[in-house]
């Protein structure tokens, strides 16, 4: 009996300019069951034409190679698999984030990190395979939340962070807030875990809308939130590069 889609090993992809990083990815994945490597090539344009022949799952992308940038080739495409963006340089992570990718991690690649990101991916994938199965695709915008005896429809992109208050919770958005009655914990697997990260045992942050981290804290639309001692150093392998860090 064939395994399930959710069983099946993702299917990678690594772009990359340089054979030594290919090979030093591709090492990585050979010691892990729940992925295999599909295909890899040295150009984001090479990258497309496999991502338009074969069926991707998760994409590693480096970020500097030549005519066209990681970065620019993710803004490029509709619909891109699951990225995680490799680089031996650090000031482009925040921008990655904004554009909603897996992970970001630093050249030479330590097996840890590396563990740490595809299984964040494989959770990721897993979680959609359970919506779309069940008629709902995490990557729609609009979700709605009950207030009292009536539904208001939102865009969880335009959540700036979420603010748990005992047992009902505030939706911070850039003009307004909205209450909802739901634990932080039910909300949290609701809305995607690409985008969203929680800092605190009251506080989830939406990925994109960080202005800056510095001293253990993270200001949204000029609100000062506090990072706990447990997630400060996940938040920043996650999210944070060098010239956004107050020393």
């Amino acid at each position: 009996m064939k395994d399930s889609p959710e069983q099946q090993p993702l299917k990678c992809l690594i772009v990359d300019d340089e054979q030594i990083a290919i090979k030093g990815i591709a090492n990585h994945i050979s010691k892990l069951d729940f992925l295999t490597v599909n295909a890899t090539c040295s150009s984001a344009l090479e990258a497309r034409g496999i991502l338009e022949n074969q069926s991707i799952d998760l994409m590693f992308l480096d970020i500097n190679m030549p005519y066209l940038s990681g970065i620019d080739f993710l803004k490029s495409l509709d619909e891109a698999p699951l990225t995680i963006l490799t680089t031996a340089y650090s000031e482009y992570a925040l921008e990655g984030y904004q554009l909603n990718v897996v992970d970001y991690l630093l050249k030479p690649i330590s097996f840890q990190r590396f563990f740490q990101a595809v299984t964040k991916a494989a959770h990721i994938f897993r979680t959609q395979l359970l919506l779309q199965n069940n008629g709902i695709e995490e990557t729609t915008r609009e979700m709605y939340i009950r207030q009292g005896d009536a539904f208001t429809q939102i865009s969880w992109k335009d959540i700036l962070y979420v603010e748990g208050m005992q047992n009902y919770l505030k939706l911070h958005f850039k003009s307004k807030t909205l209450i909802i009655h739901q634990t932080m914990t039910s909300l949290e697997e609701i809305l995607p875990q690409s985008a969203f990260f929680r800092i605190h045992k009251s506080f989830l942050v939406n990925l994109s809308h960080i202005d800056s981290i510095a001293k253990g804290r993270v200001f949204i639309n000029g609100k000062e939130l506090p990072v706990s001692a447990l997630r400060r150093e996940e938040l920043l392998q996650t999210v944070v590069y060098k010239n956004l860090i107050s020393k």
